[in-house]
Parts: C-alpha cells; structure tokens; sequence
C-alpha cells in the first residue's frame, strides 16, 4: 500500500507541468520569479563577488569535481540544490569576464541592460527565421540593420543580418564572394549546380595576419584552405597594396583565378588596420570581392576620436562587425552586411512551411532568406538596449578610455629593460614578452618561450591575472587585450610587476 501510494504521487508530479514553462497562469508566474531569483542569487554569489579573476583550480582537477555531478538523475531535483550547486562547482571556476585582470582574448565584460535583455530574449524565445515566428523581433532586427549600414557608410541599396559573430560572418562573407564570381564571371550558380570546373584556380588573398576562419571558410566552401592566398605584411602587420598588387599580377599570370580581397579592421593579436581605400582600390582593379573582417575594429565606428582609422570601410562589398566585443554585448553577437543586398539573392531559398513565395510576393519579411541558419536568437534586442541605454557618448568613451590604457600600457613596457615591446597598439592590444637577459635571450630562444609560458599559467593559476600567448616568428609573446573601461593603469602596473616578479624567479 505505501509502494502504491508513492508510485501515483510520482505520477501526478510527472504529469504537472505548470511550474517548468512561462505562460499567464498564477502557478507559472510564481515559479519563474522564484526561478530568477535563484539564479540572480548563485550569479551574484559565486560569480560576481569574486574578487580574483580566475580560482586557479588546474583542469585535472576540475574535471574531477565535475565528474561527480549527474548530467539526468532519473527524478528531478529542487532548482536551488541545482544552482547552488552550479554557483560551487561551476561558477566559481569560471574566467570572471569583469574583473580588471581578465585580460586575455577578445572577450568582452557584458553590459547589465544587455544582461536584461537576455532575460527578454530567452524567455520570449522569438525564432528570427520567420517572420510568423518572430513578428516585431523582425521588424527590430531590421531597423538595426539599416541603421549598421548607415554608420558604417553604405547607401540604400545595403542589407546584413545578424549572426552569431565573426566565423558566421566570414563564412557568409566569402560565401557570396565564390558564388557572385561565379555567376557573373563564369555564368554558373553554385547554388544550383554545384562548384564549378574552375574552382580549384579561385583564390582568395588576406594578409599573414588574418583570422584564421578565413583559411576556416575557404575550407567549408570546398575551396581548400591551398585556395588562401597569405600576403605579407609590412612592420606594423598591415597589408601593403602594392605587394597585394604584386601579388595577384603573379597570381594571374600563373592562371589563377583570384576571387576575393579581405582586409582586416583591427587583427587579433596586434589591432592592425589595414590601408582601406588603397585596398579597395586593388580589389576593384582586378574585379575582386572585397571583404572586411571588422569584427575587432567596427566599433570604433562609434568614436569621434578614432572613427578617422576607418575611412574607406564603406568601400566594402561586405563587413564583419562583432558586437560581443567593444559593443560590450553577451556573446553570442554580430552582424554580417553587404554593400548590394541582391547578392543575398545568390543564397535564397523558399520552404514551403517556413518562408513561402507567396510571402515574399506580399511583402512579407522573413529573414532566413538572408542567413545561413534557420533557428536563430533575437540578439538584436540585446544591442537595441544597450545603445538605447548608454547612448553614442558613453559608448564612445568607454572605448576611447580602453585605447587609452593601452597606449599608457605600452609605455610602461618600453619602459621597463626586462620587458620587450612588440607593438604599439593601433587599438587596445598590447604585445609584449617578459626577456630575462640579453645573454640568454641571444643563446636560448626556447627557455624563454618557456619562462613566457610558465608566467602566463603561474598568473592564472595564483588568480592574479588571465592573459593570453601568442607568437612572433617563433617567439612566444603574452597579450593584454584591453577591452575592459574598468581597468585602470594601476591594474596593469601590479600585474606587469607580478610578471616581472614570477620572471625572475623562474
């Protein structure tokens, strides 16, 4: 009888679903305000109040901790146990974003409107495919697009769509690259027919110092990754346009086919901009498809200060700009634009279920005709807030102070005999590397990559600071990617001791 009794209580739990999904009733309301206050709780406790920027727990152990946490128990377990128990084992051994010394990628603190809006955007759960999945989300997502557009120069003949960063928008920058040179050039759709007998001849150039989803794209669009043409760049890691000129003269008279030209707005590791307008100007010689990578650099678009180091973006016939990187947004976030929106026509497809013709022909928007996905968030809300929020003139000061930072920061390096300088930063990352003498540099190139190595995790694993690696011609660098406004010079100067500090004793 108690067996019995227990087994149809476990039923009428399983059957009530009231308090698992959002809708008008008493019950659901109730449970998902008490279901955002726990999570507002282990968020604050275990994330937010920390006051070092990363635990230092190494990944052997945390996979072990881990390990003891049950993915699907066979009944279900109170929602604060699970949080409480995520803030402890989760929380607390993840990269504190926000704090001054997590200053290693690309990889920005997110706003608190733009934290808001996520609430929004999850619980309405809008799909931006269809426009009778998503009906004012479209609308939305569309006004930002031409108003992206706008800043960045374009007329009205411009269109983009969101994506989820740079990669997707590389990809689709590339994408249109192939299949407009295809369809104008060799009279072939790809969509329809497949790549093309010549596809093996097609080329795309980008600097030596270009994202590596470049190389990425060229892979996924059945090009191969031979089909990426790396040009040299000059002493500040720019793209020169006359040894790109040379390039695709030599090109040419090998009988390839060169298709595009990327240029980057502001280079991973070094913020490099390179020469735009004279850029441009190559790539309409020769009949190229010119795209921008400025998934780093486009929001400087925003500062009247150094908004100056963009002229010419609006050459482009396509622009990668991210927003969960000085737009400050919750990753994932970015957008994708063209100069000439009738190239999206080169990657449209109706569904009958999803975006019939008839929808187009009644002037009814769905975006998914312009994307490479089908199922996508409404990040646009998240930006909308925040630039209704902050305004023009405060994010432009919160970018001009990071730069400035940066430039303060480089000459305190080269300032410092035991550090070396590799850049002088264009935007607001600073590469340099810790030299322990001038003796040992010359004789033993790999101890110091090592000491530079050991430095980076010794600063992670004591929880003083997060910084990046890279490499110079076999040489091992660290980073400070400065996109942080709340940290301060100070900061920099305790952490570049610290350096210094773990330095010498290595």
């Amino acid at each position: 009888m108690v067996m019995q009794s227990v087994n149809s209580s476990v039923v009428e739990d399983l059957d009530n679903f009231d308090s698992y999904f959002l809708t008008n009733s008493s019950q659901s309301i109730a449970a998902y305000k008490q279901a955002m206050a726990i999570a507002q709780e282990a968020i604050i406790e275990a994330f937010a109040s920390q006051n070092q920027p990363y635990s230092g727990v190494n990944p052997q152990d945390l996979a072990k901790i881990l390990a003891t946490i049950e993915p699907c128990p066979e009944f279900g377990q109170q929602l604060q146990n699970i949080l409480t128990n995520i803030g402890e084992n989760i929380l607390n051994h993840s990269a504190i974003i926000s704090h001054p010394a997590c200053i290693a990628h690309l990889h920005c603190p997110p706003l608190l409107p733009s934290l808001a809006a996520e609430v929004l955007i999850s619980a309405s759960n809008q799909s931006m495919d269809s426009w009778d999945q998503s009906p004012a989300a479209t609308l939305l997502e569309q006004r930002l697009i031409d108003w992206l557009c706008k800043i960045f120069g374009y007329q009205t003949k411009a269109d983009g769509v969101f994506t989820s960063g740079g990669t997707q928008s590389n990809f689709m920058g590339l994408l249109l690259a192939r299949d407009a040179f295809a369809f104008h050039r060799l009279s072939w759709s790809i969509q329809q027919q497949g790549l093309p007998p010549e596809f093996q001849r097609f080329r795309i150039l980008c600097s030596d110092v270009s994202h590596f989803t470049i190389s990425q794209a060229a892979s996924l669009l059945g090009l191969g990754q031979q089909a990426v043409v790396m040009v040299k760049t000059d002493s500040n890691y720019c793209l020169d346009a006359d040894v790109v000129e040379r390039k695709l003269a030599e090109l040419q008279s090998e009988d390839s086919l060169p298709i595009a030209l990327v240029g980057t707005v502001g280079t991973t590791d070094f913020g490099s901009i390179d020469p735009l307008p004279e850029l441009a100007d190559c790539a309409r010689k020769y009949g190229l498809w010119f795209h921008l990578d400025a998934a780093y650099g486009g929001a400087l678009i925003l500062s009247d200060k150094h908004k100056h180091k963009l002229d010419g973006i609006w050459t482009a016939d396509s622009i990668t700009v991210d927003f969960h990187k000085l737009f400050y947004q919750p990753i994932s976030c970015g957008a994708f634009l063209v100069k000439e929106r009738k190239n999206f026509e080169l990657i449209k497809l109706h569904a009958d279920y999803l975006n019939p013709q008839t929808n187009q022909d009644a002037g009814i928007p769905d975006l998914v005709t312009k994307s490479v996905q089908t199922t996508r968030r409404f990040d646009a809300l998240k930006l909308f807030v925040s630039l209704r929020n902050l305004g023009k003139k405060k994010f432009a000061r919160m970018i001009d102070s990071t730069i400035e930072l940066a430039q303060e920061t480089a000459s305190l390096i080269k300032n410092q005999p035991k550090l070396e300088l590799a850049n002088y930063p264009t935007i607001n990352a600073v590469v340099f590397r810790y030299l322990p003498s001038q003796a040992l540099t010359a004789f033993d190139c790999e101890r110091v990559n090592q000491i530079n190595s050991q430095i980076r995790m010794q600063l992670m694993q004591q929880g003083i600071a997060v910084l990046a690696q890279t490499k110079i011609s076999e040489l091992t660098y660290l980073k400070f990617t400065l996109l942080n406004p709340r940290t301060s010079l100070v900061d920099i100067k305790k952490i570049l001791q610290a350096i210094q500090e773990i330095g010498d004793n290595l």
